[in-house]
């Protein structure tokens, strides 16, 4: 390992991603190197001389010190940037199969007034789709109603629910159903920590109430209900629930009631899938999505330590680059009858690494969303 490294290590706290947690100088620098072996092998880094694998899948080549390095990515990236060479998009169509919804789709996404909710309803109504809009603020579902009707006119409802009431939730499927017919996509997204960042000794009552009863109680009245729903309706349904930090199961301090909330998540998943089959319920599936660090207003909360800045920097995107991700592959999934529970990830933890090693080597995305101290 260079000294340049290692000093750019040391230039931050480190974290380590397998545990969550703070770690000794001397333990950062080992897993530092055993992770740089690991890029080594997932992207061809050349050992011993360090390509950086940059946000949006491009490599660079530069220097560390006097040591020039390369990596072998490089000399294919360059060949297929050559004159007479275009190299085309994959694109993740929503061509339904056999048994499987046909496009336009209509989607019920929670929580979908703002942050990414509200990302992922403008890719659905972009992609021709009807969605219903579902958040407890009457007067933000109002205005975002009245903005997509300008462009998307005919495909925008909107529905003012609170996902802890049960009675509410019932209500918000009947008005589906009613103004759709029939529902193919359900994304529970609507999540909170109550704004806050503190240790569980410090917060109130009202903020786990809060949290535990949107993220825990909220997702299960609303599978509950999804389910009763797309039984009936015959054609096939599709239930996503959205992760968030500590669903890997890492230590998530300071907001330790959100990560026990999503941890939970995966495992629900399983067991209402393993419920359906034991109901012989064939034409409803079950999913997690996992969106990464999205910078709403929930993450940036939370930016008030130097720590959190160096990981939002160097991790976060914007909720429309998430949405425009997730969507996609969202439609193709209901495209496909193969009754499948998928996870889709956006941010992987090959990609959440390279990112790192990025922002270390080359400081690439330092400063991007909010300001680094400069030690």
């Amino acid at each position: 390992m260079s000294s340049s490294y290692a000093a750019s290590l040391r230039s931050v706290q480190a974290f380590d991603f397998s545990r969550g947690a703070s770690v000794s100088r001397s333990e950062q620098l080992r897993n530092g190197a055993a992770r740089i072996q690991v890029l080594q092998q997932r992207h061809g880094f050349c050992r011993g001389n360090f390509g950086a694998l940059l946000p949006g899948g491009s490599f660079q080549a530069g220097s560390i010190g006097q040591q020039q390095f390369v990596c072998p990515q490089l000399e294919k990236l360059q060949r297929r940037k050559q004159p007479g060479r275009r190299r085309q998009p994959v694109r993740h169509k929503a061509v339904a199969k056999e048994g499987a919804s046909s496009p336009p789709y209509n989607v019920v996404i929670t929580g979908s007034s703002k942050g990414i909710g509200l990302a992922l309803a403008k890719q659905f109504l972009a992609a021709g789709d009807r969605v219903c809009l579902c958040a407890r603020d009457t007067s933000q579902l109002e205005a975002q109603c009245k903005e997509f009707e300008k462009e998307y006119p005919g495909q925008t409802l909107a529905w003012a629910t609170d996902v802890t009431k049960a009675a509410e939730v019932a209500d918000l499927a009947n008005f589906a159903k009613q103004a759709m017919g029939h529902v193919d996509v359900w994304i529970n997204n609507a999540g909170t920590n109550a704004y806050t960042y503190k240790p569980l000794v410090e917060n109130s009552d009202e903020d786990i109430e809060q949290i535990v009863a949107t993220n825990t109680l909220g997702v299960m009245l609303c599978c509950r209900q999804a389910i009763k729903l797309m039984q009936k309706q015959g054609s096939r349904g599709h239930i996503f629930n959205m992760d968030g930090a500590g669903a890997d199961g890492n230590p998530t301090p300071r907001f330790a009631a959100y990560g026990a909330t999503k941890r939970g998540l995966a495992q629900f998943t399983k067991s209402l899938q393993a419920e359906l089959k034991l109901l012989e319920i064939s034409n409803v599936t079950v999913h997690n999505l996992s969106p990464g660090m999205v910078t709403t207003d929930l993450l940036m909360a939370g930016a008030d330590r130097q720590q959190a800045r160096f990981f939002i920097n160097a991790l976060a995107e914007p909720p429309d680059v998430v949405a425009d991700f997730l969507v996609p592959r969202i439609r193709a999934t209901v495209a496909n009858a193969d009754g499948k529970s998928k996870y889709i990830r956006f941010l992987t933890s090959p990609k959440a690494y390279s990112q790192i090693l990025a922002r270390l080597l080359f400081k690439s995305r330092k400063d991007r969303y909010v300001k680094e101290s400069d030690s």
